[in-house]
């Protein structure tokens, strides 16, 4: 297996309608690796996020994201997601009059076209996603209904884990697919993430609450507080900001929040 790590972000600077949000940020994730980003509202975490899945409105002002040893800036959006890069937002979005099936199934033979791969017939993309499905706990009924719409917020964030599941991205980044779950809800979307977890893929979990990290558990935990990761640890870093707060990494490190 190649040593390339999956991503190198490297001194990002970027921001948002002249106001600079990210302040140098360095990271790399390497295959088979769970990294978690935590931090107070206002942080960056999101503005991370969306540059990395290439979002309108982001300005990146200087540094360099190499994926899979290329330029992810240069690249389109929509050529992101076909490289195998995954965005589960904090709101997903509704698609009314997009049926389900017929959306996953484009864009999972998007996917294939890109890499070379022969486009899946609907018979062959049913059983695939017949099997997904199991894996979430999902009912059939899912697959008649349009893209999100009418969803209740667990079900919007068992559908993205869903199309992570069936698109089988090289990198996901689940930003706070928390936000807004009960605990039975977390823990089958968190059954789902750790089970699409393998050596050859990673998965970057953007959260402001521990309790996401008690079932998907992390290699690295980053803080990230005034647009720069001030402090990188282990698991136990995240239970010490569950019983400390943030305030105690801000003073050591002379951030603001």
């Amino acid at each position: 297996m190649s040593t390339q790590p999956i991503l190198e972000i490297k001194d990002l600077n970027a921001g948002v309608e002249g106001k600079q949000i990210l302040k140098g940020i360095n990271l790399t994730i390497n295959a088979g690796e769970a990294h978690a980003i935590m931090g107070p509202n206002g942080s960056g975490k999101s503005t991370l996020a969306a540059v990395l899945a290439g979002r309108d409105g982001y300005d990146v002002t200087s540094g360099q994201v190499i994926y899979l040893g290329k330029d992810l800036l240069d690249m389109d959006p929509e050529e992101r997601a076909r490289e195998g890069l995954f965005l589960a937002f904090q709101y997903p979005v509704e698609i009314p009059g997009v049926n389900s099936t017929y959306f996953l199934k484009s864009a999972l033979n998007e996917i294939r076209k890109h890499k070379g791969e022969s486009e899946l017939d609907a018979i062959e993309f049913l059983n695939l996603v017949k099997e997904k499905m199991k894996v979430l706990e999902l009912k059939d009924d899912l697959l008649k209904r349009s893209v999100n719409e009418g969803f209740s917020g667990g079900e919007k964030k068992r559908n993205e884990i869903f199309q992570m599941a069936v698109l089988d991205p090289t990198l996901a980044i689940l930003d706070e697919t928390d936000s807004g779950l009960d605990i039975d809800a977390l823990k089958t979307v968190s059954k789902g993430v750790n089970k699409l977890r393998r050596p050859d893929n990673a998965q970057l979990v953007i959260t402001h609450y521990q309790r996401l990290l008690n079932y998907i558990v992390p290699d690295f935990v980053h803080v990230l507080a005034d647009g720069r990761i001030l402090r990188t640890g282990d698991k136990q870093l995240a239970l010490d900001l569950e019983e400390k707060g943030y305030d105690w990494i801000l003073k050591e490190e002379g951030a603001v929040a």
